[in-house]
C-alpha cells in the first residue's frame, strides 16, 4: 500500500500526502513477476492467508503466467502487506507485516523436489523464515543448481547457508550489516566482496542504487555505472534488477551482459511507480538497450513514454 508524499513525516509527525496506490508487492512475487515477464519459466513457492490479499496474489501471478501451484494458504494467519511511502524525490521507506509469510516452513515444502530439479536459477529472499532458506538452498545446492540469495531484510547469515551459494545479490546496507564493515568506495567493497567469497559465495554482486552494480568473482572484480533516466519510485528496482539478472543467468548471458540486462530492466521500473507493475517486458528492455547505444534524446522519449504506462 503505496502513499506518495512530499517528504517524509519525522517521528511523530503527521504529514498530507498524495496519490494512494494498492500494488502487488513482496520481494519475491516482485522478482518472479519480473522474471516471467522477461521470458523466463517461473514457479512461485510462497504462503498466503485465507484473505482478500492472498486470493487477489494468487490470480495475479496466474495472469503473469507464474506456476502458483505449491503457493499455501494458510487459514490462521493474515496475507502479508507493506505500507510504502515515497517522497518527491522518488525515494521510499517501507514496513513490512509479514503475516502469513512467516509461516512457510520446511514441513510445508515436502514436495518441492521437482520443481527444484526443473529449475535453472532458485532465488530466495529473507521474507520468510530463516530455517526455510536454509532448507531450500541446502536442497538446491546438494541438487547441483544455481543458489541466488537475496539477503533482503537485512539480516546476519550463518556461515553454513553461504557456502556454496552461487550469487549473493545485497545492497549497500545489507552488505554492511552481513559483513560489518561501512562501505564507503571501492575498496571497501573489494574486502567485503573477498570475505563473503571465503565464506563460499561463489559471486557477490552488490547493488548501490544511483551508484550502480559490484561484481566480485574468481575471474575479476569491477564496477557497472547504470543508465541515467528520470526517477519516479524507486520501489521494487533492486527486485527488478534481481528477477531480471537471475532470467539472464539462466539464459546463459556472461556476467557482463547479464547485469546490463538487469540494470536497463531496474532502469526502466523507476521511471514507473509501483513494485510489479513497474516491472517491464522483454520488448521493453531491448528499446531501451537500443536507445542506450543511439541518443540521450531517444532514451529521455522511452523514459517519459514508460511513465504514462
Amino acid at each position: 500500500m503505496v502513499v506518495k508524499t512530499k517528504r517524509f513525516p519525522k517521528d511523530g509527525e503527521t504529514v498530507l500526502g498524495g496519490k494512494f496506490i494498492i500494488n502487488q508487492g513482496g520481494k519475491g512475487a516482485n522478482q518472479a513477476v519480473a522474471a516471467a515477464r522477461l521470458g523466463a519459466n517461473v514457479t512461485f513457492i510462497a504462503k498466503v492467508g485465507n484473505d482478500v490479499f492472498g486470493k487477489q496474489t494468487i490470480e495475479h501471478l496466474k495472469n503473469e503466467n507464474i506456476d502458483t501451484s505449491l503457493i499455501k494458504v494458510d487459514s490462521t494467519e493474515a496475507s502479508g502487506v507493506a505500507i510504502i511511502t515515497v517522497n518527491e524525490k522518488g525515494e521510499n521507506n517501507i514496513v513490512v507485516a509479514s503475516g502469513a509469510n512467516m509461516q512457510l516452513l520446511p514441513s510445508d515444502l515436502e514436495n518441492i523436489d521437482k520443481a527444484i530439479l526443473l529449475a535453472d536459477v532458485i532465488m530466495l529472499q529473507l521474507e520468510i523464515p530463516m530455517e526455510t532458506v536454509e532448507f531450500v538452498a541446502e536442497k538446491a545446492k546438494k541438487l547441483g543448481k544455481k543458489v541466488v540469495l537475496n539477503p533482503a531484510p537485512a539480516t546476519k547469515l550463518s556461515d553454513k547457508l553461504l557456502d556454496g551459494l552461487y550469487l549473493i545479490t545485497p545492497n549497500q546496507s545489507e552488505a554492511e550489516l552481513l559483513i560489518g564493515v561501512e562501505i564507503t568506495d571501492e575498496d571497501p567493497l573489494r574486502r567485503s566482496a573477498d570475505l563473503l567469497r571465503l565464506k563460499g559465495v561463489k559471486n557477490v554482486i552488490f547493488t548501490l542504487g544511483e551508484k550502480g552494480i559490484f561484481l566480485s568473482n574468481v575471474v575479476s572484480s569491477q564496477s557497472f555505472d547504470p543508465p541515467r533516466v528520470q526517477v519516479v519510485d524507486t520501489t521494487a528496482a533492486g527486485d527488478i534488477f534481481n528477477g531480471a539478472l537471475a532470467t539472464a543467468i539462466s539464459n546463459g548471458k556472461d556476467w557482463n551482459d547479464a547485469i546490463h540486462f538487469g540494470m536497463n530492466a531496474a532502469s526502466i521500473s523507476v521511471t514507473r511507480m509501483g513494485a510489479q507493475a513497474s516491472a517491464p517486458n522483454s520488448k521493453e528492455v531491448e528499446a531501451f538497450a537500443l536507445a542506450l547505444t543511439t541518443s540521450n534524446d531517444k532514451l529521455e522519449e522511452i523514459s517519459a513514454n514508460s511513465m504514462g504506462e
